[in-house]
């Protein structure tokens, strides 16, 4: 794993796209603090940038680098989830804009999983995290239903947990800073 991790590191620091197993599914990540990496997922998945993307971060630490202010429920939420979930958070910072919303919220996410863990940990810093789709097309459940066109898409593909089915991406809630809680995606 520390191969995997030292390449992903690697990639991630020089603008590149990587492909990477998370707790949910398998995921397009760059850092989510360089514009042109995050316009390069952009281009690969044929999204519209209108459309936000997920960030990872390792812990609440890390998240308050992102948010300028977190709602107390955010905290009690994810105590008590026993599924992946991401929040959508009010007043973003210190990301790429064009991660950032035209509201200025962000999807956030704390992955319960190793290796994003430690991938996380080391690079110090918010990675996105989309699933490895064209828009558009299914979200796939395994790495063997990839598309080629993602394969060749990225700059470096890690070598772990290839044979992992996934059930289905993370449940969405936004959490605005006036008290309204909204369910986007179970």
């Amino acid at each position: 794993m520390q191969t995997e991790i030292k390449n992903a590191l690697e990639t991630l620091k020089e603008g590149g796209l990587i492909l990477y197993p998370t707790d949910t599914v398998w995921g397009i990540g760059c850092d989510a603090t360089n514009t042109e990496a995050v316009k390069k997922i952009f281009e690969l998945k044929k999204r519209n940038d209108s459309k936000a993307l997920i960030c990872l971060v390792v812990d609440d630490r890390m998240l308050k680098k992102y948010v300028k202010q977190i709602p107390e429920a955010a905290f009690s939420i994810l105590d008590v989830a026993d599924n992946p979930i991401t929040i959508i958070y009010d007043n973003a910072q210190n990301l790429a804009n064009n991660l950032i919303a035209e509201d200025g919220t962000i999807a956030i996410r704390i992955p319960n999983d190793d290796f994003c863990f430690q991938l996380l940990r080391k690079f110090n810093g918010a990675i996105v995290s989309t699933s490895a789709n064209i828009s558009g097309e299914p979200t796939p459940k395994s790495f063997k239903e990839i598309a080629p066109e993602v394969l060749k898409g990225v700059d470096y593909v890690v070598n772990l947990h290839r044979e992992k089915i996934c059930s289905k991406p993370s449940s969405i809630i936004k959490l605005s800073n006036n008290g309204v809680v909204k369910i986007i995606r179970e």
